[in-house]
C-alpha cells in the first residue's frame, strides 16, 4: 500500500491509500481517519462510510465533517471508493451504472463480473486490509448514503456478525422496486430475479435475515424520496420482521452533503454506543 494524501484534522490524521486490489483486478483508493488514539497505537473501533452514485472516497471525508466526530468518540473512519476504476474496466455512459456505481455486490454477468465484485472488496478485502495495517480492533459498524445505504445495510444482511450497528442517509431500501436499482442489477446480475432478491434490503428482511440496530435519517425534500427511495416499504419489513428500526424523517432536508453534515454527528454518537458494547 502507498499513503498519497496526509492532512492534520481534528487533532487526528486524515490519510488516503492507495493499493492493487486482488478482488477487483485494478487499483484502487480509500480514505481513512485516523484519531489521536490510533496515532499512538490504541486499538479503535472502525467506522465504514459507503457513498452514493458518482462519488469517490473524497466526497464523505472532505463534506461531512465526520472526522471531529471520528476524534471525540475515538473511532477510525474508512471511506472506500464506489467501485473499480480504470481505462480496462467496463463502464457505462450514464453515472447510474459503472464506475461510480457499483452498487456493492459482486457482478455475475459479463463484462461486470470481472471487475465488479465490490462486496468482496468491502467485507474481505478492505477489512483485513485495515486490520493488519492500522490499530483497529474487531469492532466494526457500517454506514452510507444512497447506494451506499443500500451497500451498508445489505452487506450488514448478508453477513451477520460483521458489523455491530448500521446507519443510512437516504437509502435506496428497494433496488428491485426502483428504476436506479433495476437498470444495475440487470446489467450486474442478469435476468433471475431471486439473484436480485439477494442484494435486496427489503427483500432479504422478508426472507428472514436479521439486522445489528438500523438508524435511518431521510430528508422530506428529498427529490428522489418517491421514486427511487421508498424508505416506508423497509419500515413495513422490519415491523413484520420484529427488525429494530429508527427511521426519521426531517423536514426540509433534500439529498446532499448539507443534510449528511446536518445529522453525522448523531450517526457517529449510535454507531459509538454499539461499538463500545
Amino acid at each position: 500500500m502507498q499513503r498519497i494524501e496526509q492532512h492534520a484534522c481534528f487533532g487526528g490524521s486524515q490519510e488516503v491509500w492507495q493499493h492493487t486490489a486482488t478482488t477487483l483486478g485494478c487499483e484502487m483508493k480509500f480514505a481513512i481517519y485516523l484519531p489521536q488514539a490510533a496515532l499512538e497505537a490504541q486499538s479503535c473501533p472502525v467506522l465504514y462510510w459507503l457513498s452514493g452514485l458518482t462519488c469517490t472516497e473524497q466526497n464523505f471525508t472532505t463534506k461531512a465533517a465526520a472526522q471531529r466526530y471520528a476524534q471525540a468518540h475515538g473511532l477510525i473512519l474508512v471511506a472506500p471508493d464506489t467501485s473499480p476504476r480504470g481505462e480496462h474496466v467496463a463502464n457505462d455512459p450514464g453515472y447510474d451504472l459503472g464506475q461510480g456505481a457499483g452498487f456493492y455486490l459482486n457482478a455475475t454477468q459479463a463484462p461486470w463480473s470481472e471487475h465488479y465484485r465490490m462486496e468482496a472488496y468491502v467485507t474481505q478485502e478492505l477489512t483485513s486490509l485495515v486490520q493488519k495495517h492500522f490499530p483497529a480492533s474487531d469492532s466494526r459498524a457500517i454506514s452510507g448514503h444512497s447506494m451506499g445505504g443500500h451497500g451498508a445495510i445489505t452487506l450488514a444482511l448478508r453477513n451477520p456478525g460483521l458489523y455491530r450497528s448500521v446507519s443510512a442517509f437516504s437509502p435506496i431500501v428497494a433496488p428491485s422496486q426502483v428504476p436506479w436499482g433495476i437498470k444495475a442489477f440487470t446489467a450486474y446480475l442478469g435476468q433471475d430475479q431471486a439473484a436480485w432478491a439477494a442484494h435486496d434490503s427489503v427483500a432479504l428482511i422478508n426472507a428472514g435475515h436479521h439486522l445489528p440496530p438500523l438508524l435511518i435519517d431521510q430528508g422530506l425534500e428529498d427529490e428522489f424520496l418517491a421514486s427511487q427511495l421508498k424508505p416506508q416499504l423497509l419500515e413495513q419489513a422490519c415491523e413484520r420482521a420484529g427488525c429494530t428500526l429508527e427511521l426519521r424523517m426531517q423536514p426540509g432536508f433534500d439529498h446532499s452533503y448539507y443534510f449528511i453534515s446536518s445529522f453525522i454527528d448523531q450517526h457517529v454518537e449510535f454507531h459509538a454506543h454499539w461499538l463500545k458494547q
